[in-house]
């Protein structure tokens, strides 16, 4: 991942930009809040270095571990064509790196310009272990909208469980140094990364209105809006227009959880200072402005939000919508439960219980070694996964109504497997079994487009015509609704970790460039 420009290396060949980038995974002393703790850090920053590269470049990342946890890098969003070794989920794709050792991802940016990010793939490292990929356009290719004056990183950050604050880009608030200087009649691009673990956020401006421009490195149709929502996983560029003059007033940038469940969350906001660079007047003489936020569970606002996100859909961005479909799925999401291990005391809806997450009821196993090497290796994979994730619900039921009373997970390594080049349809439904909530889910390797989304009950008659496909949005991570149907790893970390999850198989195509090339020669070992 990015480091300092004194060891950035970019060689330019003939076949394209080759950029190398070295990344070391070291203990750094952080002090936040008065407190200080050592955690895990690239190239000993928080957040970590920028990743700045363009559409159609190579690059080559290698990761050291110099610390005690096993470590992997998922580079989130990237379309991983032909390069899945690289994709970075640790027993998926591969197996951790193991302290001391080393791994180099390489891939190459396809069809893909805008703002994604990278984390850590393993346990809940990536709490501190993130930083910004930016992807500019192809040289003498400009942007399909007003170039900006400057572009500006902005990441959320948050913690596990019920962490002390959020962050941008690191830091709780304005006790901080972390304010924005803008000049006046200047157009700014804000590149908004949510790296928090577990919380959806809203985000505002005090008296400024944002022009939506391009959503998870897609370009989307520019609309404006005063607040934003953005789940985990979720990148969003918007462009800012300065005032006019620069006025003698101090603006507040605030971000704020969005939440439906009913389990416990960091119900605190972040603050940042945007102000205007005169000649006079210290930022403490000014007035202050604070923006408003919509209510906490204000799903009625997110689900007008989501719905404005368009594809550009023009010859140049076309929206290639399948207009077929070779395969059709339907997975219920959502929460439930698991026997609470003896010895054990259990933070469960009942004291021999604890929260589990599935989806179609499977709460997905992670095994001892990677999916991707025990597929690659046929013979190995007999015990490791099988192929039978169930495709529809087993036992259907009142999916948004009255949960049933048996809320008991079945846990297992199961796996989809589709053919090379087949175009799926997948419907999912949130559940009320412990309480609906929305469900931000993340596509390795992969785009999709967002056909149609609502509330309640998919009806299987009366939906399908009403889907988008024209110019829906094209993303990597959507939030299902909650009590409600999206048409796939959870980015909640929580749920994640609770077993919220399906693993797909893509079998290999026909010719040499659809096959998945042979496994690197450093692949860490399990």
């Amino acid at each position: 991942m990015g480091a300092s420009p004194a060891i950035v290396m970019i060689l330019f060949v003939a076949v394209g930009c080759f950029m190398a980038y070295p990344e070391a995974i070291k203990l750094k002393n952080i002090t936040r809040l008065c407190h200080t703790k050592s955690i895990d850090t690239v190239n000993r920053k928080f957040p970590g270095p920028r990743v700045i590269t363009r559409e159609g470049d190579r690059l080559v990342v290698k990761v050291v571990n110099h610390v005690p946890n096993n470590i992997s890098s998922h580079w989130h969003g990237v379309r991983q064509l032909r390069s899945g070794w690289a994709d970075g989920p640790s027993y998926i794709t591969q197996c951790p790196i193991q302290t001391g050792h080393s791994y180099v991802y390489n891939f190459t940016i396809t069809g893909q310009r805008g703002t994604l990010f990278w984390h850590a793939h393993i346990s809940w490292l990536r709490a501190t272990v993130y930083g910004p990929l930016i992807i500019l356009p192809r040289r003498n290719e400009s942007y399909p909208f007003v170039k900006p004056y400057k572009e500006v990183p902005i990441l959320f950050g948050g913690g596990p469980n019920v962490s002390d604050a959020y962050t941008f880009n690191g830091l709780p608030g304005p006790l901080y140094n972390c304010s924005a200087k803008g000049k006046a009649r200047e157009t700014y691009l804000l590149r908004l990364i949510n790296a928090a673990l577990s919380d959806e956020l809203f985000f505002s401006i005090a008296d400024h209105s944002l022009t939506v421009v391009e959503a998870d490195a897609v370009y989307v149709k520019p609309f404006e809006t005063n607040v934003l929502m953005i789940t985990p996983g979720q990148t969003t560029n918007v462009l800012l227009r300065a005032k006019s003059t620069a006025p003698n007033v101090t603006f507040l940038m605030l971000a704020r959880p969005y939440a439906t469940g009913m389990g416990t969350f960091d119900n605190t906001t972040v603050a940042g200072i945007l102000e205007y660079e005169t000649p006079s007047s210290s930022l403490k003489n000014r007035p202050l402005l604070k923006p408003g936020l919509p209510a906490i569970n204000a799903t009625n606002f997110v689900a007008n939000f989501t719905s404005k996100f368009r594809s550009l859909a023009t010859a140049k961005f076309p929206a290639n919508v399948p207009q077929k479909v070779d395969k059709k799925f339907f997975f219920t999401v959502g929460l439930g439960t698991k026997p609470c291990p003896k010895n054990q005391t259990c933070q469960g809806p009942t004291n021999t219980t604890k929260f589990a997450a599935s989806m179609n009821n499977i709460s997905f196993a992670l095994p001892r070694i990677a999916l991707f090497q025990s597929h690659f290796f046929s013979q190995y994979s007999k015990g490791v996964y099988t192929t039978d994730f169930p495709a529809f619900p087993l036992i259907p039921f009142n999916y948004t109504g009255t949960p049933p009373n048996n809320t008991v997970v079945n846990n297992g390594t199961k796996l989809v497997v589709i053919p090379f080049n087949t175009s799926v349809d997948v419907m999912l439904q949130d559940t009320s079994i412990l309480g609906a909530e929305s469900h931000p889910l993340h596509l390795h390797g992969y785009n999709f487009y967002v056909v149609g989304q609502g509330f309640g009950n998919f009806d299987p008659e009366n939906d399908p015509p009403k889907f988008n496909l024209v110019d829906p949005v094209e993303r990597n991570t959507v939030g299902v609704p909650s009590g409600g149907v999206w048409l796939m790893h959870y980015h909640f970390d929580v749920h994640q970790s609770w077993g919220l999850g399906v693993a797909w198989i893509v079998l290999d195509g026909e010719f040499p460039n659809q096959k998945l090339p042979p496994l690197p020669s450093d692949l860490p070992k399990c």
